[in-house]
């Protein structure tokens, strides 16, 4: 069995696995919330108060965040838009809770989205790391249990976001030195 067809086999298990847990209705709902904190605009509005208010690394924090979302969105534009791997409810015969921003899945953008600022998080503010990666993990999570993301798309979206902001922090790490 080629590895393709492996992580096809995976997808399509866990993905329903999620969509037939009990109560999944109701997680669906929570799930609309969680979702929503990948929408980006949480993450704008608390890097710019960390700007404004947090005097130590507050406006590092903005600077390298608004860099790795630079390099995250565009990417991920580039991928989703190439591989074009259509969502779940476009495939399958299930209805999503949500009707998807656009047509295609793969990968996450939310989770690349939630990872980056996670990741950002995790460096600038350690102690707030296991926080700031379960939130983004839920938010994955969460675009699963709308039927829109299959498992991969998420940990894909995951890899591009800590990687991007990887990448930016050390560019940045480089730039302090001059």
């Amino acid at each position: 069995m080629g590895a393709l067809k492996i992580l096809t086999t995976f997808d399509l298990f866990a993905f329903h696995w999620c969509l037939n847990l009990p109560r999944a209705p109701e997680i669906a709902m929570i799930s609309r919330q969680i979702s929503r904190l990948g929408d980006g605009g949480l993450y704008l509005l608390l890097g710019v108060l960390l700007a404004i208010y947090e005097p130590v690394n507050g406006l590092l924090f903005l600077i390298v965040g608004l860099i790795a979302y630079s390099i995250e969105l565009p990417l991920y534009l580039l991928l989703k838009n190439t591989i074009r791997r259509d969502r779940p409810c476009e495939s399958l015969p299930i209805d999503a809770y949500i009707v998807p921003s656009d047509k295609f899945s793969f990968p996450s953008g939310h989770a690349a989205a939630a990872f980056v600022f996670a990741t950002l998080v995790a460096h600038f503010y350690p102690a707030f790391s296991e926080f700031a990666y379960g939130v983004a993990i839920l938010v994955g999570f969460s675009r699963i249990a709308l039927g829109v993301h299959y498992p991969t798309d998420i940990v894909a979206g995951a890899i591009l976001g800590g990687s991007c902001t990887m990448l930016t922090l050390s560019l940045s790490s480089l730039i302090e030195l001059f």
